[in-house]
């Protein structure tokens, strides 16, 4: 059995890709998936939070017997962009544990990491106005689908800076909780990887989450509930 190596960073890239609509504001939510993860059912949690001060903080969990991954960042709206403060990602696979923590400070314009990352990518790495994480990407996404605009991006991550381009690859229905829904269905590929989402208007997180790996199903995650 292959095990991922950050599965969540994936996901996260589509997590947040329908939040928010150019003309709303954010609003806190809790969504709860069902998924499968390594070939094994899972339960997964999203959920946005405000803490006041235009701070955000989103988080995303995914649990199985095998495997408990958890990512949150921190960020805040700030002259109507959405830029990361903070970031953990964190891995519990089998006996393998893993723990990172990512800063970005727009003050000196630098990012650094902390924790069970290589000394080489630890940083500092310079920041540009825009740069974003995984999840955030996807907030600008929502807006750049619904102005029609190009959906390429720059990712700032574990000492790298990433250029990162989805694109919509078609429509398709989509069953949730027994009721059918329109989508959009929207993929980044990388190598070997593929993400897919599937935006639904009616929720403000996507339907279903897919994550696919050498042309075979990695992490699925499919919203049961939301609140």
């Amino acid at each position: 059995m292959t095990t991922l190596n950050r599965p969540l960073t994936w996901i996260a890239a589509g997590a947040l890709a329908v939040v928010s609509l150019p003309a709303m504001a954010l609003q806190p939510f809790k969504a709860d998936y069902q998924a499968s993860y390594m070939g094994m059912q899972a339960n997964g949690t999203m959920t946005l939070a405000s803490e006041g001060a235009n701070k955000w903080r989103y988080s995303l969990n995914v649990k199985n017997q095998l495997a408990d991954l958890s990512q949150t960042t921190v960020f805040e709206e700030a002259n109507g962009r959405l830029r990361p403060l903070t970031s953990n990602d964190r891995s519990v696979l089998l006996v393998k544990k893993r723990n990172v923590d990512a800063n970005y400070n727009w003050n000196s314009n630098q990012a650094t990491w902390t924790g069970d990352v290589k000394p080489d990518r630890r940083g500092p790495v310079a920041l540009k106005p825009g740069d974003m994480d995984a999840l955030l990407i996807n907030l600008a996404i929502a807006r750049d689908l619904a102005a029609g605009k190009p959906l390429n991006y720059r990712m700032v991550d574990e000492g790298r800076i990433k250029p990162m381009s989805y694109k919509v690859v078609g429509k398709e229905k989509i069953t949730v909780a027994g009721k059918s829904y329109d989508a959009t269905k929207v993929s980044r590929v990388d190598g070997n990887k593929e993400l897919i989402a599937w935006i639904v208007p009616e929720f403000p997180v996507p339907a279903r989450l897919l994550q696919r790996e050498s042309g075979k199903d990695a992490l699925d995650l499919t919203i049961k509930g939301m609140n």
